[in-house]
């Protein structure tokens, strides 16, 4: 099981992060030349790659309303939420019921400085710095057991961010979703989606450019066969597992994922009442 290993404080501008690397793609400001730089080469293989960015943001709004609107959950777990941007969870879900409560976890020191700026005003929200495959510290956490009740229904998101973790069969995508699984009450939801590509080249180009540049924060592109057994005993929302710009779109010319070199892969999951 993950143990929770020291996490550096420091930021450090010369590596690239995943998280900076997305802020970039979204039009943020909180990125650093090496992101940029790093954005660049990616788009020279990957080309629809901010489309996808965008894409998988405007999914997580829809998933988050949703859940909070249809099925009147007040409590969202975010792990490996990124940096603060247009539209984040608290503030849809907020905008549906202001007592909705959410705790941002992310293992990037300047999410932490970001966030708890941004959140400050807030105290139905909260942002800690720990590992998204530390699950017993990320539940066990004061400010998590000051928010959220795990006794009554949780919305745990893994939004675009398994493909940041190596396979492990104790700290892998499949382990740590079990794991929280495990921790949550019947009725409660799981938001899972992932980078995927149907090609060998881009998943090995991808996944060993990433490792590069990020020194080795980040695990593999996979195939939609790995996120499909993460659900596995989870009775999956309609329209199932998708290519996420088709989870119940807002209108019928909605943005889509017009090329498929890869694509975010998952869907909503709720656990048997």
């Amino acid at each position: 099981m993950h143990t929770g290993k020291q996490l550096s404080t420091e930021i450090d501008a010369t590596v690239p992060t995943a998280a900076r690397m997305y802020d970039y793609y979204l039009g943020g400001k909180d990125n650093y030349a090496a992101d940029r730089a790093a954005v660049e080469e990616l788009d020279k293989v990957v080309p629809s790659t901010r489309r996808l960015a965008l894409n998988n943001r405007r999914f997580l709004n829809r998933v988050v309303r949703t859940l909070a609107e249809e099925y009147g959950i007040r409590q969202f777990l975010d792990h490996g939420s990124g940096l603060p941007t247009q539209e984040n969870v608290h503030q849809v879900a907020q905008r549906i019921d202001p007592d909705s409560r959410v705790v941002y976890v992310d293992n990037d020191p300047m999410v932490l400085v970001h966030g708890r700026a941004l959140l400050e005003q807030d105290e139905r929200t909260a942002v800690i710095h720990a590992d998204m495959r530390a699950t017993d510290e990320i539940f066990d956490h004061p400010e998590t057991k000051r928010l959220i009740d795990f006794s009554q229904p949780v919305c745990a998101l893994f939004n675009s961010v398994f493909h940041c973790i190596p396979d492990s069969g104790t700290d892998g995508p499949l382990a740590v979703a079990n794991r929280v699984r495990e921790r949550l009450a019947p009725g409660s939801f799981m938001v899972m989606c992932q980078l995927v590509s149907d090609d060998p080249k881009v998943r090995e180009f991808v996944t060993d450019f990433m490792d590069k540049v990020t020194q080795g924060h980040w695990g593999r592109v996979r195939e939609r066969r790995d996120v499909e057994a993460l659900f596995e005993g989870l009775e999956i929302l309609e329209p199932g597992l998708v290519e996420v710009s088709t989870w119940r779109p807002d209108t019928e010319v909605a943005p889509r994922q017009l090329t498929d070199e890869w694509i975010e892969f998952g869907g909503v999951g709720r656990l048997p009442q």
